[in-house]
């Protein structure tokens, strides 16, 4: 089989090894795909507190494929489902994960990508979100994950409004229910329209999907007395600074909305899986690059410089 190595800064290699064997509990998946992810962009770049050559496969956390083998003690899966898969050496041709954390695919997705555990992710932070119909809920950041949850809170009946930098992703949160769309630029500008909009009051629920501190320091004013802050962002570029005054004063609740428990994330993944087939959700127009594995390192690459009409990009196998 082959898998991407990560051998240095800006380096991914191939290498050729011997395919896994999966112990009890386990299911192997030959896998057809694999997401690239934000928070894997530091390891990619490189920083100090990493080693290198990484593991083979790592560190891909997005793929999907078919079960090619299962251990022993499994039930439920054989040979030939197609699923989703919460593993994390994803960049490979192989790779292997425990049963729990294997989602089969119904039919009516055969031959579409599916990278479950960013979809997973979306749902999670869209149930945490607590979204009500007839509230105001403003998405500052349009990216993948913003995008998603701008159709998922709009599908919920409520007004959103969406904020982003690239013109481009303000047309596509348009296409996916947006009510009212800002260019992220100006902070007392944006503060001032929705309070206009919101007649003094501000949003319901802010949910802030950049991972950047004045997007951050933007979702504290933009959230009313008693509101709901989510922060979906993932900053990992060092600490942040919050206005913990004003967070007391309008007695915010204020939810990180990172999960680490596995179990939760295969139920964000099943919510995906049943909001894609049924239609509620139609990622495909999401998927804006994809790369064959050995060139791992341009996805990463075009993921860091996030040009004009980028939202995703998959590592096909």
């Amino acid at each position: 089989m082959r898998a991407a190595v990560i051998a240095g800064p800006r380096q991914s290699e191939i290498e050729h090894l011997i395919v896994p064997e999966p112990g009890p509990g386990e299911v192997r998946v030959r896998l057809e795909g694999c997401g690239v992810c934000g928070s894997s962009l530091p390891l990619w770049e490189g920083r100090s507190w990493f080693q290198y050559p990484t593991e083979p496969g790592i560190p891909g956390h997005e793929g999907w494929g078919v079960v090619d083998a299962v251990g022993a003690r499994v039930t439920g899966l054989t040979p030939g489902d197609r699923v989703a898969a919460l593993s994390y050496r994803a960049y490979a041709e192989y790779d292997i994960a425990p049963a729990e954390s294997i989602v089969p695919l119904p039919a009516n997705l055969d031959g579409t990508f599916f990278p479950g555990e960013p979809l997973g992710c979306a749902v999670n932070i869209f149930r945490r979100s607590d979204i009500q119909p007839g509230q105001t809920v403003v998405i500052i950041g349009i990216g993948f994950l913003g995008a998603i949850l701008t159709r998922l809170a709009s599908r919920a009946g409520a007004r959103v409004i969406a904020i982003s930098r690239r013109s481009f992703a303000l047309d596509l949160a348009r296409e996916l229910g947006a009510d009212i769309v800002m260019t992220l630029d100006d902070h007392h500008k944006i503060v001032g329209q929705v309070q206009q909009l919101t007649e003094g009051q501000g949003a319901e629920r802010v949910i802030e999907a950049v991972g950047a501190q004045w997007p951050l320091d933007l979702a504290t004013d933009l959230t009313r007395v008693r509101g709901r802050l989510v922060i979906a962002g993932y900053h990992q570029d060092g600490p942040r600074q919050v206005n913990m005054q004003l967070w007391n004063w309008r007695g915010l609740d204020v939810i990180n909305a990172h999960e680490r428990d596995p179990q939760i994330y295969v139920e964000g993944i099943r919510g995906a899986v049943e909001a894609v087939s049924s239609g509620i959700l139609d990622p495909t127009l999401l998927y804006t690059h994809t790369f064959p594995l050995h060139q791992l390192d341009d996805a990463f690459e075009i993921m860091r410089e996030r040009p004009d009409g980028f939202l995703k990009a998959l590592v096909l196998t």
